[in-house]
């Protein structure tokens, strides 16, 4: 529940309130150094001993540039960028396990990379998973860090976060949040929720995108055996029903186009394609912002009935929006394919004046039917980008919005060092959309008109 921590370990208990109330800063400190020092003999009973820290090198992520202007920070693996929640938000995650001792790791670096890679998202709506385990005294910041750093957050990256999720809090977060109470909104705290245990996520995201740190996997085990007595059954998967006649979410390029007479491009993008382009090419933060899920997953329903769908009736153009986006991420194969995924990966070693051309040639490789449908959606797309002055939609953001909805990985998710080309090769895509999809007779070597994002990259 929102505003009150459960603790991950044994109950949450600070005293009366009365004796809360009256306690220092100085012995808020104390106590939360206490309860810290507490939850590392507590992992220890439950034989999680916590090794000196080994981190992920660079060469565990191979995408991982050593000229990143953070790669002393990123290196670690602290910060990933992994899918979309059930609303169609970009989820972000912050891995305690990953930070090294504190004498290894400068912390106001750590803020700035925070920064610099929240900025990518906090124009759209964004969700952020904290997973606590992992944090002890040695790697643990100050608690003048912690306030500075909630200071500089200002509105333009709280307004943006519609959901803070805690997974595996202790006492340690009980105290914290009695410490910053004082400087927290009303507002901001209806957004933090806590979860003891890491299925509790799986009703909120995709968990199959998450990149759970095996630290976290087996810290979330030990917990349900000392909790339940035993280890958790295995969840029982329903056998996959056959899709309905009219299915339209979840299915092939192929089902669709032999349930459509053929068509190329299905009914759903069809649709919404054409109702934007109608009616909403202008609507400000088209595609980033998110919708109820309730109403994105009626209107789900009505599609793979074979029942129509009238937008106008919902009043909202982020509402088609976000049902174009959930048709792209809902196949079972990326529009790109898994077989492009390397090669998108390599777009930021090519030559600045040779990316378009190295563009269209990954898109020969791709089966007829998906360069059909991408080039109609790239070209919508590029108009979109065309009314960026009213909607603030440039190819480069449209390219955020975009990039992990149009390619990833078969398996696990994209990391966020995989972020930097993949929005790079859709940014080229959507801006440059008419020498990348142009005939073979008409296509010519790009000169002149790089995307900024490209010449730095």
């Amino acid at each position: 529940m929102p505003g009150s921590p459960r603790g991950g370990i044994g109950k949450v208990c600070l005293g009366r309130p009365a004796q809360q109330q009256s306690m220092s800063r100085l012995d808020l400190e104390m106590l939360a150094e206490i309860e810290l020092r507490k939850d590392e003999e507590q992992a220890a009973a439950l034989s999680i001993v916590r090794r000196p820290l080994v981190v992920p090198s660079a060469r565990q992520d191979p995408v991982l540039s050593m000229n990143h202007p953070f790669y002393d920070v990123a290196r670690h693996g602290i910060l990933q960028v992994a899918g979309e929640d059930r609303f169609g938000r970009r989820v972000i995650t912050f891995s305690c396990c990953r930070m090294p001792p504190s004498h290894e790791l400068n912390h106001r670096r750590l803020l700035e990379y925070l920064k610099h890679t929240l900025d990518q998202y906090v124009e759209s709506d964004y969700t952020v998973v904290y997973f606590h385990h992992g944090l002890n005294s040695r790697n643990k910041p100050s608690l003048g860090w912690l306030q500075s750093t909630y200071k500089e957050f200002d509105r333009r990256y709280k307004k943006n976060l519609k959901a803070l999720y805690i997974v595996h809090p202790t006492n340690f977060i009980r105290v914290l949040w009695t410490i910053f109470k004082p400087l927290i909104s009303h507002k901001f705290g209806k957004k933090v929720i806590y979860f003891n245990y890491l299925s509790e996520l799986r009703e909120h995201l995709k968990y199959d995108q998450l990149i759970v740190p095996p630290e976290v996997l087996r810290y979330d085990e030990k917990l349900q055996k000392l909790h339940k007595g035993r280890s958790p059954p295995p969840a029982k998967t329903p056998p996959p029903r056959p899709p309905l006649p009219t299915q339209q979410f979840g299915v092939s390029l192929q089902y669709l186009k032999d349930k459509n007479q053929g068509e190329l491009i299905p009914p759903v993008l069809k649709f919404t394609v054409t109702y934007l382009r109608e009616k909403g090419l202008r609507t400000e933060g088209l595609f980033r912002r998110s919708a109820s899920v309730h109403t994105i997953r009626e209107i789900q329903r009505l599609y793979n009935q074979g029942r129509p769908v009238n937008f106008d009736d919902y009043g909202d153009f982020h509402i088609p929006a976000v049902i174009l986006k959930t048709f792209l991420r809902e196949l079972p194969q990326p529009l790109l394919t898994f077989r492009a995924y390397e090669q998108i990966l390599g777009i930021t070693s090519v030559e600045s004046s040779l990316r378009v051309t190295r563009c269209r040639q990954i898109l020969q490789s791709l089966p007829e039917h998906n360069y059909a449908v991408l080039s109609y959606l790239m070209g919508f797309l590029h108009e979109v980008s065309r009314e960026s002055v009213f909607n603030k939609m440039n190819s480069s953001n449209l390219a955020c919005v975009f990039g992990l909805n149009l390619i990833w990985p078969s398996q696990g998710a994209s990391s966020l060092s995989a972020l930097v080309p993949l929005n790079l090769f859709t940014e080229l895509l959507i801006e440059y959309y008419e020498k990348v999809f142009s005939t073979p007779e008409a296509r010519g070597e790009l000169s002149t008109g790089v995307p900024e994002a490209a010449l730095q990259l």
